[in-house]
């Protein structure tokens, strides 16, 4: 990524936007294949910053729980449960389809385990999953200070071509920071 790109990307979300943004944005090339790195890069930050992968793993475990009880209260019965894979595949359709993978089970306990474990797994995966994911993109996001002060020293480089109003606001946003800074250090300090 060149230098101004950079600079462009960590100065667009500073306050005081309109003071530390460019003047003219650079010409951006059609990207026929996907950014592979990126798409890691964002898989391993919302690893990193909310509970999905434990719930994936919960999930897991429970799916296959149930479908262990599922097959023991069906396998002798239901000819559809003949193997623990059957039961699994039955399950896993279960989770999406709210059973509709007919006839599942037929015995007290098959239909009661199969209830239980259609109603929690739609509950885990649809509003667990999907509301973690929903959390992450909600999230305010702070920007490092190592970032905003490589944004401030680029505009400081620009401080001829700012006008008055311009000044004023990265003034202001400088001081913000600043004061912000000092703040945390006393409360840090005195505790």
């Amino acid at each position: 990524m060149k230098e101004e790109e950079r600079v462009e990307e960590l100065t667009s979300q500073l306050p005081g936007d309109k003071v530390l943004r460019r003047r003219m944005k650079p010409h951006r090339r059609l990207r026929l294949a996907p950014n592979i790195p990126a798409v890691f890069n964002f898989l391993q930050d919302v690893a990193t910053r909310t509970p999905l992968i434990p719930i994936i793993l919960a999930l897991t475990v429970f799916w296959l729980l149930f479908a262990g009880g599922v097959y023991l209260a069906e396998h002798r019965v239901n000819e559809q449960f003949a193997s623990y894979g059957d039961a699994l595949w039955w399950s896993f359709a279960a989770m999406q389809t709210q059973g509709v993978n007919s006839p599942g089970p037929v015995t007290a306990w098959g239909l009661t385990i199969g209830l239980i474990w259609s109603l929690f797994s739609t509950i885990a995966f649809f509003g667990v999953i999907i509301a973690t994911l929903y959390a992450y993109f909600m999230l305010p996001r702070r920007r490092p200070a190592r970032e905003m002060i490589s944004a401030i020293q680029y505009n400081l480089g620009e401080l001829e071509k700012l006008s008055i109003g311009e000044l004023e606001v990265l003034r202001d946003t400088t001081v913000r920071i600043v004061n912000t800074q000092i703040n945390e250090l006393k409360g840090g300090s005195s505790t």
